[in-house]
């Protein structure tokens, strides 16, 4: 990463103090601690994990506390939300799990056929326990707000396709924010032999190792924004797309008609953009919202495009995100006069991230194996 995101991380974002009770971030909830406790003491008794973590950050969504007991068991790392994930990079990735020695699979969690995928990885592993065994259990584990409890949603709805299932079944409880899910809970979708899944609670470590991952799985919603602040979470993301050249690949944007569409005085929410699938936008919701990305897109564009500074220099790039904000301010159409305009810019600019308008990403750099 270039060396200007690395310093205005130290620097304007401050020491956040990722650390349990340790700093200024308390990010930790002790609900977490027994969580993981419970966790490891059933992960004894798994004969399948499935570990899910973000396709974005297929390194940092990792918890690493519980790696060590992973290691000897049957594991697949399923690497979901590939669909918000840059495709373009994705088989270096693949590169780096084979050459691991570990299966993984990029999924979409809300995909028939993604899921249909993962079953059947899951089949062949316990193709011998199946078998032999009367009684089989799978665990799914993961970081927050990775998709755990959709995935599980998912697999009842599909597996009859797969398996003889008992005619009721239980749904996980699935939200938009992480800590939704808060014990462990199993469902059984099969017999002869009996399977059972267990859905286990999001639970980070009690130590991130590093400012920048801290921010990683804020940005993708793993950590609460009330715990970090919307605004140090959007000037690290603005941060990450200047450093990478983000904007200058928008300027093939068409701005045409754009400002025909600014007067409409459409009161549709960005918030919305988060996954609704009991209502659906409707047509002039979808226009209105590429309207606000082109507008987004094309201000980033020109902010960066004008910008004469260094991106390597941490107060020139502090300079040219506080520009930013300005500029995000009158594309979004935030009023000068709101008080917490800079925190308004900061939450309908992290959905639009979020929600995959401003385009795919992979936010972790793919590890070096060539040593190994």
């Amino acid at each position: 990463m270039v060396a200007g995101l690395k310093k205005v991380m130290k620097k304007g974002l401050g020491e956040m103090g990722f650390n349990k009770g340790g700093g200024s971030i308390n990010w930790f909830p002790g609900h977490m601690a027994s969580a993981t406790r419970a966790i490891r003491d059933r992960l004894k008794l798994a004969d399948l994990v499935i570990e899910v973590r973000d396709s974005r950050i297929p390194i940092s969504s990792t918890n690493r506390d519980l790696q060590p007991m992973l290691t000897g068991k049957r594991r697949i790392i399923a690497l979901n939300k590939k669909d918000l994930a840059n495709p373009n990079i994705m088989h270096k990735w693949s590169h780096y799990f084979e050459s691991c020695k570990q299966d993984f699979l990029a999924i979409n969690a809300h995909s028939k056929n993604s899921v249909q995928q993962l079953l059947e990885l899951a089949e062949f592993k316990l193709k011998e326990a199946i078998i032999k065994e009367p009684t089989l259990l799978i665990m799914v584990v993961g970081v927050p707000n990775v998709g755990k409890s959709s995935l599980i949603n998912s697999i009842h709805q599909i597996a009859a396709t797969r398996f003889p299932i008992q005619k009721k079944k239980k749904r996980a409880t699935v939200g938009p924010l992480p800590g939704v899910t808060q014990d462990i809970a199993g469902y059984k979708i099969a017999h002869q032999p009996s399977i059972y899944v267990l859905d286990t609670p999001g639970v980070l470590v009690p130590s991130i190792p590093d400012i920048e991952t801290g921010l990683k799985l804020a940005l993708t919603g793993s950590v609460k924004d009330s715990v970090v602040g919307e605004e140090r979470i959007a000037q690290y993301l603005l941060a990450v797309l200047n450093c990478r050249s983000t904007p200058l690949h928008w300027r093939h944007i068409n701005t045409k008609g754009f400002e025909e569409n600014t007067n409409d005085k459409h009161e549709y929410n960005v918030r919305d953009l988060l996954r609704n699938r009991r209502k659906p936008p409707n047509l002039s919701d979808v226009h209105y919202i590429e309207d606000v990305v082109t507008e987004v897109q094309r201000t980033l564009y020109v902010t960066l495009s004008e910008f004469n500074g260094d991106l390597d220099d941490e107060n020139d790039l502090e300079v040219l995100i506080a520009q930013q904000f300005e500029a995000l301010q009158k594309a979004l159409k935030i009023p000068n006069k709101a008080s917490e305009a800079r925190t308004m810019v900061s939450k309908k600019f992290l959905t639009l991230f979020r929600a995959g308008k401003l385009g795919p990403f992979i936010l972790d750099d793919v590890p070096d194996v060539s040593g190994s």
